[in-house]
């Protein structure tokens, strides 16, 4: 009664409770949640030509369901809502093939394409606008604690398969080719490549086109074996200058003359 009696005294503090839930309803549709949420669906017609309409994307896509998931798994991890956070990234996974664990942090317009066997640890931040393709893997090296999990610029591209290991950092516009192993820093504008990842080139604006990435343990062995060649023809040309060449030279025409 008495409480009843203060609310109707001063209404201002009746009315906190409400103000404070609808201002976290602003926030939590305008910048936390809603806004990334449109840029990871509008980038998906523009990185994926079989997109064709929005309810394919909606329904078909299991990498904007999984980056949708993680959303509203790392709004509550932020928060320190205990266990739900991990709820939800574990339905997300059984769902769509996906496993983000609600630390990572993820930019906007994000898309995972296909999807099926990406793993991004808890302390990986991924950039705006990265594009991410099935079977990559940001994760950690070991069991150390704190920030081990890499740092991944913007439009960064991800190849099927390529693992990014440890904490490391890579750089804006950074490509790393399928079936990679990047285990140390990439500087940005870089072309990754290779088990262990080499960087083998530094242009800005270079798309990743796969049919065309270079062989580097191909290279290596071509550049090896013209090496040898060149060897065994300089050891041929030094066996004829040498006198041990011409006297034997000598002494095979005197035997033919005879």
């Amino acid at each position: 009664m008495q409480q009843s009696l203060n609310s109707i005294r001063n209404p201002k503090t009746a009315t906190k409770p409400d103000s404070a839930n609808t201002s976290l309803l602003k926030n939590l549709l305008s910048g936390d949640l809603f806004e990334p949420l449109l840029s990871d669906f509008r980038i998906i017609f523009e990185r994926d030509p079989a997109a064709r309409n929005w309810l394919e994307v909606v329904f078909c896509y299991p990498g904007l369901h999984a980056i949708c998931l993680h959303r509203l798994a790392h709004w509550l991890h932020r928060r320190r809502v205990v266990f739900i956070p991990r709820l939800i990234s574990h339905l997300g996974r059984f769902f769509t093939g996906i496993e983000i664990h609600p630390g990572a942090e993820i930019g906007k317009g994000v898309f995972i394409d296909h999807g099926m066997g990406v793993v991004i640890g808890e302390t990986a931040i991924v950039g705006d606008y990265t594009l991410i393709y099935q079977g990559a893997t940001l994760g950690g090296t070991g069991k150390e604690s704190g920030k081990r999990h890499p740092t991944i610029g913007a439009n960064v591209v991800i190849g099927a398969g390529a693992k990014v290991l440890g904490n490391i950092q890579i750089g804006d516009r950074v490509r790393v080719g399928a079936g990679s192993v990047v285990l140390r820093d990439v500087p940005s504008d870089s072309t990754v490549v290779g088990i262990p990842g080499r960087v083998i080139s530094r242009k800005q604006g270079e798309p990743l086109e796969h049919g065309k990435l270079p062989d580097v343990e191909a290279s290596v062995m071509r550049s090896l074996l013209s090496r040898i060649e060149q060897l065994e023809q300089q050891l041929q040309e030094l066996k004829l200058k040498s006198p041990e060449s011409k006297v034997h030279s000598q002494q095979s025409t005197v035997q033919s003359q005879k």
